[in-house]
């Protein structure tokens, strides 16, 4: 479980460097709409370091396979909800916003699992 503390560690960092660089390093370059967006990626990306860092915490008391595969759901979540919202509020390539909801799917499943194991255990 040490590895989804190791993963909320970077994750926050990413998410206050993407913050930082879309405030800074993209107004004036893209749209308000896709700073919405962009902010968007942030926030969930944010939400879910939270989330990667529970699971570590709660997981170096109880072990679960529930647990862990929360734990790489929040992860792969990350990467596909967050890392989607960035390429496209940069590009505007709509396939990138289509995958979107398949990142949303694992946030959602990552919490029910995360759920399940806290009403399990604690």
């Amino acid at each position: 479980m040490k590895i989804f503390l190791i993963l909320g560690a970077i994750n926050g960092f990413l998410a206050v460097a993407l913050g930082a660089f879309g405030t800074h390093g993209l107004e004036g370059k893209i749209s308000e709409k896709a700073i919405g967006t962009w902010n968007t990626a942030v926030t969930y990306q944010m939400f879910h370091t939270v989330a990667l860092l529970v699971t570590g915490l709660i997981g170096m008391k109880f072990q679960s396979g529930s647990l862990a595969t929360a734990g790489w759901l929040f992860l792969i979540g990350i990467i596909i909800f967050s890392g989607s919202l960035y390429i496209y509020s940069t590009t505007s390539i709509k396939t990138f916003a289509m995958i979107t909801p398949l990142g949303g799917l694992a946030f959602l499943i990552g919490w029910i699992l995360l759920g399940y194991a806290v009403m399990k255990f604690l």
